[in-house]
């Protein structure tokens, strides 16, 4: 389809899945401007986007990448910018504690609403430590002087790696909302949900071992263990009560995931496969 109806695009047909970071560095790597816009199969882009983006570029030398305000399909806010992963903030967010303590924030205590990421409304520009990948504007200078994505991250948290590794060479990350992007979210992984839920909890753990100590990346190991054992045994005990095909299916699917993760090796061969 894309020879056929874009052949002024240049189409790069892999014949294996490379992973994220590994594409995106092969693309990148056949661009000859100043500036790539990276985006998720599942955005839509609106008129002018390309050109607000460059023009912010223009006007911060020091940003290496910014990324824009994105939406879900129904136009409510996607949180793109996060801190570097902790220890806590793993558990919490696997936990998916995140989610109810960014309520009890924006009910109780809004006024640290705009220091915790994940409830801040993305409503003008700022340095950030790290902004999703769906889509980013990269500066290329930046992008290279650092190696690009590394591509022992399959999928997810290559971004994260990215911008930490810039920011380690003096670039800055930036989020402006100077355009906003729409990102479906999932639409491109919704089939294989189990296995993308172990290749998440795979990369976080890979994240650790590149930028964390030993002593940590022991700790973040333990809490992942812990949580997924925890899921594994929550998920057997459901399926003993439960009869519907459908419900079985998606549970069996999350025990598989969980096994998988406790596998860390294996997993990460299979699912780079």
């Amino acid at each position: 389809m894309v020879r056929e109806k874009y052949p002024w695009a240049t189409l790069s047909a892999n014949q294996v899945n490379r992973g994220y970071g590994a594409a995106a560095n092969q693309a990148i790597a056949q661009c000859g401007t100043g500036y790539v816009l990276l985006l998720n199969s599942d955005t839509l882009v609106p008129s002018g986007a390309v050109e607000f983006l460059c023009c912010y570029l223009d006007q911060h030398p020091k940003a290496g990448i910014v990324g824009p305000r994105v939406v879900n399909a129904d136009g409510t806010l996607q949180a793109t910018c996060y801190p570097f992963p902790q220890p806590l903030d793993t558990f919490l967010e696997n936990s998916r504690w995140a989610v109810v303590l960014g309520r009890l924030i924006r009910r109780y205590i809004p006024g640290i609403g705009r220091l915790y990421l994940r409830t801040w409304s993305h409503d003008s520009q700022r340095i950030v430590p790290w902004v999703k990948g769906a889509a980013l504007a990269i500066r290329c200078e930046a992008f290279h002087a650092v190696g690009g994505f590394d591509e022992s991250f399959f999928m997810y948290f290559e971004d994260a790696d990215l911008c930490c590794r810039m920011k380690k060479a003096g670039w800055e990350v930036h989020f402006a909302p100077v355009t906003t992007i729409v990102h479906a979210g999932g639409r491109s992984t919704e089939k294989v949900r189990a296995d993308m839920a172990a290749q998440l909890l795979c990369s976080t753990h890979l994240f650790y071992q590149r930028h964390s100590s030993p002593v940590t990346t022991f700790l973040v190991t333990g809490i992942i263990n812990g949580l997924m054992l925890a899921q594994w045994i929550g998920g057997t005990l459901r399926l003993i009560w439960t009869h519907d095909v459908e419900k079985r299916e998606v549970i069996s699917q999350k025990i598989a995931a969980c096994k998988t993760v406790l596998q860390w090796k294996a997993s990460v061969r299979t699912l780079s496969q």
